[in-house]
C-alpha cells in the first residue's frame, strides 16, 4: 500500500470513532481504539514507539515518542485538544524527518467535527 492508500485508511477509521464515540476523551483512549480499528482492517500497527535520537554522533535512545506509526510508512500523531497548535504540526514534522518517513496525520479527536481536526504533513512526498 501507498502512504496515499493508508492515510485514507486512518481517516476513514478516525472518522467512524469520532462518530460513534465522539470528542472529549483521553487521548489514549484514542489510540488504543485506533489501533484495534486499523488492525482489524489488516494494517501493521506500532503503538508508543521511541524515536531515538542522533546529536553529534551521539544516539540518544529515548528522544521522542510517536503515537502511532502505520505499515511502517504513515506517521500518526493524536491530541484530544480544544484546537491544535502551530507547535503539533512541527512536531510531527520533526518525527517524520527524524525517522526518514513521508507522510502523516495529526489527528484531533478533541474537535466538535473530526475534518476539522485532521491535518496531513508531508515530508518530501512524491507525488
Amino acid at each position: 500500500m501507498t502512504e496515499n492508500e493508508i492515510a485514507a485508511q486512518i481517516v476513514d477509521a478516525a472518522y467512524k470513532i469520532h462518530v460513534m464515540l465522539g470528542p472529549g476523551l483521553l487521548e489514549s483512549v484514542y489510540l488504543a481504539v485506533l489501533a484495534y480499528e486499523l488492525r482489524k482492517r489488516g494494517l501493521a500497527v506500532d503503538t508508543e514507539r521511541d524515536l531515538p535520537v542522533v546529536y553529534e554522533k551521539v544516539r540518544i535512545p529515548v528522544g521522542f515518542r510517536i503515537d502511532m506509526i502505520v505499515e511502517e510508512k504513515v506517521i500518526v500523531e493524536l491530541k484530544s485538544v480544544e484546537k491544535l497548535a502551530p507547535v503539533h504540526q512541527k512536531q510531527l514534522l520533526t518525527y517524520l524527518r527524524l525517522a526518514d518517513k513521508r507522510l502523516g496525520l495529526l489527528i484531533n479527536f478533541g474537535e466538535a467535527r473530526i475534518k476539522d481536526g485532521i491535518q496531513r504533513v508531508v515530508n518530501q512526498l512524491p507525488e
